[in-house]
């Protein structure tokens, strides 16, 4: 299932860069550090995050020139841990939006909405990782400043709220999960209405949360409802209609129903390839799904042709070492064993089981060489 956060809707993935909103700002700026970032706006709406965070890179580079407390050099280190999380640079995502976080406090106070939309980017990256601990009081903090600034029952306090399920829902606390989730629907529905992208979100995540406790009736209702949403607001070939087939068919497919899981999995893979391009994640994403459901009918060829090509595409825009290239592997490995093929599963195997593990080595590097607390988490933890 995808859960949908509020801000990231936009371009339909978990973690879209808040400036690819705004690229005409971006423009407007000038010189190297605008010209860094309209690139990687562009590199990343492709979907080739290699090539963002390359831009990105340049882009923190020329906004260091700008001074260290410049809210530019803030927003382009935030966007650059944004990317470095779709590419599954955890351990060194931390850090830049830690940094980010540090200088918009300084520059716009403990109290700002920007600073609230940084602590929400530091708590997702630390859910990601399952350090929940340390991310419920980040949500908590992001969700106090919006109350305080926009009142108790505004869209950006849904946001928050919405993060909250998302945060309780993976800890399993499924009774705090849904009555967060439903707080922010009512607000949505009641201030933007049944045709927004907020409230598809919310509908989708409380499906979510149906669909992991096991509540298949309950979930399937709140996708569908989704979905028709997503449909009416957005068109029929928008990538969240994609997301939303692709849950209700994930749904069907645990459910066992897969007669009625694969026209969906194949309608979403069309609308991902139509309006994304063919090398897009997304696009590796609906492949994987198909493949794991031809698998599952014993149809070994077409799983093997699908979660090939979810591996090509997903090395090209994530890189080789990406966890999401070791997930395809062993899917892939599986198909092959089933198919008879042990000395190929074995390779395929070997390979994922070796990215997870230089994954997990340099993430625990990382760890290490941060290990003192850093300047904004003390001034945080004084703030509790």
């Amino acid at each position: 299932m995808t859960i949908i956060s509020f801000r990231r809707l936009a371009l339909g993935t978990t973690a879209a860069l808040a400036f690819a909103l705004m690229p005409q700002l971006a423009a407007a700026q000038g010189g190297s550090w605008s010209a860094e970032r309209s690139a990687a706006v562009t590199a990343y709406q492709a979907g080739n995050y290699e090539s963002a965070a390359t831009h990105l890179e340049a882009a923190v580079a020329a906004a260091e020139t700008f001074g260290p407390r410049d809210l530019r050099l803030a927003s382009t280190l935030n966007d650059l841990g944004l990317t470095y999380f779709r590419l599954g640079r955890y351990a060194e995502a931390e850090p830049l939006h830690k940094r980010a976080l540090e200088i918009r406090e300084r520059a716009l106070g403990a109290k700002h909405p920007d600073v609230a939309a940084t602590l929400n980017d530091l708590a997702f990256l630390y859910v990601a990782q399952g350090r929940y601990a340390e991310a419920e009081p980040l949500d908590e903090r992001a969700l106090e400043i919006r109350k305080q600034v926009f009142g108790p029952d505004d869209p950006m306090v849904a946001e928050s709220l919405n993060n909250m399920g998302t945060l309780y829902l993976e800890q399993k606390r499924y009774a705090e999960a849904e009555e967060n989730y439903r707080q922010a629907l009512g607000i949505v529905t009641e201030k933007l209405g049944p045709a927004h992208s907020y409230t598809v979100a919310s509908l989708n995540n409380l499906a979510a949360l149906y669909d992991d406790q096991g509540r298949y009736g309950d979930a399937e209702m709140l996708y569908r409802e989704a979905l028709g949403s997503a449909e009416k607001l957005l068109g029929p070939d928008h990538p969240q209609v994609a997301a939303s087939l692709n849950n209700l068919a994930l749904l069907y497919d645990q459910e066992g129903k897969l007669d009625e899981a694969e026209p969906l999995y194949r309608r979403a893979l069309k609308i991902n390839r139509k309006s994304l391009g063919a090398d897009h994640p997304d696009v590796a994403t609906s492949l994987e799904h198909l493949g794991d459901l031809y698998n599952q009918l014993g149809r070994y060829a077409e799983s093997e042709a699908s979660l090939r090509r979810a591996i090509e595409i997903r090395q090209r825009a994530l890189g080789a070492e990406h966890p999401l290239v070791a997930q395809s592997l062993e899917k892939y490995a599986n198909t092959l064993y089933k198919d008879g093929r042990q000395q190929e599963a074995q390779q395929a195997q070997l390979l994922a089981a070796s990215i997870r593990t230089r994954n997990a080595e340099m993430n625990q590097r990382h760890a290490e060489e941060s290990n003192e607390p850093s300047r904004t988490a003390v001034q945080f933890l004084q703030t509790q």
